[in-house]
């Protein structure tokens, strides 16, 4: 590798000979000029710029922290099945690491944060909660426990929004009340209350996310033949009208109508979450009447 540019002593952006990576390690970019061979033997970490980001950019902002911080988040990372994510998500790393680094500092100024939303970040994103108090407990083994159990909640967001094309943490947090907002708009059109934690309301959470990937990234689904628009409508009227309101939370929350298909699509899955959701409590009910 060679160097195109050094941002500071512990940061360079260099060519591998078929792209741009940035490098990190201590020392590394210390007299460092561009053209110059990198020494493999202080790197600690090639970071591939995804998702169409600027390298400049990332490795501008990544100068900006400890490369010891940005060392560690990588290799907790990696402890706990990330890895894939470390090397091919360096935005990822970066917040992390600037999160950790921001925490540790509050922590041992005695400042003490507390984040909103807890209650529904663990039920939404349950799985990248549970990734979340793994980095945790690998990072503390690292920082002599300075980071509390409720610094997950922050983490999570973190790995929820490296879904996002370019996507920013308030983001994230704005999915994340609107998706507790359809949830209430559905119990409110059926008249029953949904399990949060229940597997049948996961899947429909994960539709939710990947449509809200769709929206951020401008490519709403659109190409269904209007028969199946309509035959979808007369199959589910109820759910149809509820996804019709739901729909309008996107648009007024988000300034983003939906196309027909996605509220279509909506509608199945209301249809489905909620029709498991009473089978659920009817079957709840038998087993208890038979006791």
């Amino acid at each position: 590798m060679k160097v195109l540019r050094v941002f500071n002593n512990n940061v360079v952006l260099a060519s591998d000979g078929a792209r741009e990576v940035i490098v990190t390690g201590r020392g590394l970019g210390f007299k460092a000029k561009p053209g110059q061979p990198i020494d493999n033997a202080k790197v600690v970490r090639v970071f591939v710029p995804s998702d169409g980001r600027d390298p400049d950019h990332l490795a501008e902002l990544l100068a900006g922290i400890p490369p010891e911080m940005i060392r560690l988040v990588a290799d907790a990372m990696t402890r706990v099945g990330l890895g894939p994510q470390a090397e091919s998500k360096p935005a990822l790393v970066m917040a992390l690491a600037d999160h950790v680094t921001g925490a540790v500092q509050r922590l041992r100024r005695g400042e003490h944060v507390s984040y909103p939303l807890t209650a529904e970040v663990r039920s939404l994103y349950p799985a990248e909660y549970e990734q979340a108090e793994r980095l945790i407990t690998q990072l503390n083994a690292e920082l002599n426990n300075i980071l509390p159990d409720s610094e997950a909640v922050s983490l999570t967001l973190h790995l929820v929004n490296a879904g996002f094309s370019n996507g920013d943490l308030s983001y994230t947090y704005q999915m994340t009340g609107i998706i507790q907002q359809m949830i209430a708009v559905i119990e409110r059109c059926y008249g029953m209350e949904l399990d949060q934690h229940s597997i049948n309301v996961g899947r429909f959470i994960t539709h939710l996310r990947y449509l809200f990937v769709r929206i951020r990234q401008h490519q709403q689904l659109d190409r269904e033949p209007e028969p199946i628009i309509a035959s979808i409508a007369q199959s589910y009227p109820e759910a149809m009208s509820c996804a019709n309101a739901v729909a309008d939370i996107v648009r007024i929350r988000l300034d983003a109508p939906l196309t027909s298909d996605e509220i279509a699509y909506l509608a199945l899955h209301i249809a489905r979450v909620t029709a498991d959701a009473k089978a659920e409590r009817k079957a709840s009910r038998s087993a208890a009447g038979q006791r």
